[in-house]
C-alpha cells in the first residue's frame, strides 16, 4: 500500500464535502441469527447499551454476542455527516462514519465496565485510522457513551489501559470517547457475518494486554 493512499484513506472528510445520504432506513432486520432476540429496539426496560469501533464491525460484533448477559448485536454506523449510509459509502470514506457494534446487556447479569474490558482487549487502540491491515477512517477507534455516566466509567479506563500499554512499550491511545450520535444499522448480510460465514474474514487483533479485572471500577 502506497503512503499516498494510506494518507488519504486516513483523513477525515469535511463536513462540506460528505456525500448527502438518504431519508429511508435500512430494512427490518428480525431476530439475531445466535441469540435469538430481536435486533432492533425497543429494548426491555432496564437494558443498557454500548456502542464501540473497534475495527471490522464482523469480528467485534462476534466478540459480543458471545459475552455473558448480553442479549442482542448489531453490527452498524455511527460517528459520521451522512444519514442512513451504506457500506459502500462508508467505505468511501466520505460519510465520516465508523464500523461499529452495538451491545444490548442486562446489567443485573454483566456490567458496562465488562463490556470496556472486551473492548479495549479486541483490538489495538494505538494505531489511528486503522486496525491491522484494515486501513481508513471508518476502522478508527471509538466509543460512544449514553447514557452520559458512561463517559466517566469510559474516561477512566481509557487513562488505566493506557498505563497498562505504557508499560508494555506501546504508544499513546487514539480512542475517541464522544456522547452517542445516531447508530445506524448496517445492511443484513452483515448482522452476525461470522455466524452466516463460519470461515469468513476477521483482522481483528489485540495487543495481548489484558484490561485487569477491577481497575476500571476502583477508578
Amino acid at each position: 500500500m502506497s503512503h499516498d493512499l494510506f494518507t488519504r484513506k486516513s483523513e477525515m472528510v469535511r463536513p462540506e464535502d460528505a456525500l448527502p445520504g438518504r431519508d429511508e432506513a435500512m430494512s427490518e432486520l428480525g431476530v439475531h441469527r445466535v441469540l435469538g432476540t430481536p435486533i432492533e429496539g425497543p429494548f426491555p426496560e432496564g437494558y443498557e447499551r454500548a456502542v464501540f469501533g473497534m475495527g471490522c464491525f464482523w469480528g467485534a460484533e462476534r466478540m459480543f454476542w458471545q459475552a455473558p448477559g448480553v442479549r442482542t448485536t448489531a453490527a452498524g454506523y455511527a460517528g459520521g455527516d451522512v444519514t442512513d449510509p451504506t457500506y459502500k459509502e462508508v467505505c468511501s470514506g466520505r460519510t465520516g462514519h465508523v464500523e461499529v457494534v452495538l451491545a444490548v446487556f442486562d446489567p443485573s447479569k454483566t456490567t458496562y465496565e465488562d463490556m470496556l474490558r472486551i473492548f479495549w482487549e479486541g483490538h489495538d487502540p494505538t494505531q489511528g485510522m486503522r486496525q491491522g491491515n484494515d486501513v481508513g477512517t471508518q476502522y478508527r477507534s471509538l466509543i460512544h457513551v449514553h447514557p452520559p455516566e458512561q463517559r466517566a466509567v469510559a474516561e477512566a479506563s481509557r487513562e488505566m489501559y493506557q498505563r497498562e500499554l505504557s508499560s508494555r512499550g506501546y504508544g499513546a491511545i487514539t480512542t475517541e470517547i464522544a456522547d452517542a450520535t445516531p447508530f445506524y444499522y448496517a445492511e443484513d448480510y452483515h448482522q452476525q457475518y461470522l455466524a452466516k460465514n463460519p470461515g469468513g474474514y476477521c483482522g481483528l487483533g489485540g495487543t495481548g494486554v489484558a484490561c485487569p479485572v477491577g481497575l476500571v471500577a476502583s477508578n
